[in-house]
């Protein structure tokens, strides 16, 4: 199996997408982060959700929404609107995440080993144009492969009665 019959369609975004946007993707195809592609189509960066939702109002400097209030409706008003002006590039951390990347014809080894090396829970499949290039073709992500779907081809999908259900610890004797 290649890592091209792996991908899945992911999120993505750009450094220039609107913050706000990008929150909306991620939460409807409820993903815990969004590929974040640069201008010419390459992976960035991986935008973690939790990056999206610790975000000082604008103005304001502050340790997020844990530092002195409670989560409630005007905080929600406040993420909103904060996130309604900002762009991907402005909620990406200092030290952020760079995707790991793999070629189309990686065999799944290949992927667990990139996955493994580089600790990380997605690897973006890029296609890059063979040959004499098509004028303003670029590289094409094909799709990303989550360690969730590496695992599930690893090892097989499990049937139901199958899975390994939460139990409480045995009492004492």
């Amino acid at each position: 199996m290649r890592a091209r019959d792996l991908v899945a369609e992911y999120p993505t975004v750009t450094l220039d997408s609107n913050a706000l946007d990008a929150a909306r993707l991620v939460a409807a195809q409820r993903q815990p982060e969004a590929l974040v592609l640069d201008a010419n189509g390459e992976p960035y960066a991986v935008l973690p959700a939790s990056c999206l939702v610790d975000l000082p109002p604008v103005g304001r400097a502050t340790d997020g929404p844990g530092s002195d209030a409670a989560i409630d409706e005007p905080y929600v008003g406040r993420l909103h609107r904060s996130l309604a002006v900002r762009t991907v590039r402005d909620c990406l951390r200092r030290e952020k995440t760079v995707p790991s990347v793999a070629d189309p014809d990686d065999s799944i080894l290949e992927i667990a080993a990139l996955m493994a090396r580089d600790r990380s829970r997605l690897v973006a499949v890029i296609e890059y144009p063979k040959g004499r290039p098509v004028s303003g073709a670029g590289p094409r992500l094909l799709g990303v492969i989550t360690d969730f779907r590496l695992l599930e081809q690893l090892l097989g999908r499990p049937r139901t009665s199958d899975a390994i259900g939460w139990s409480s610890p045995a009492p004492p004797n």
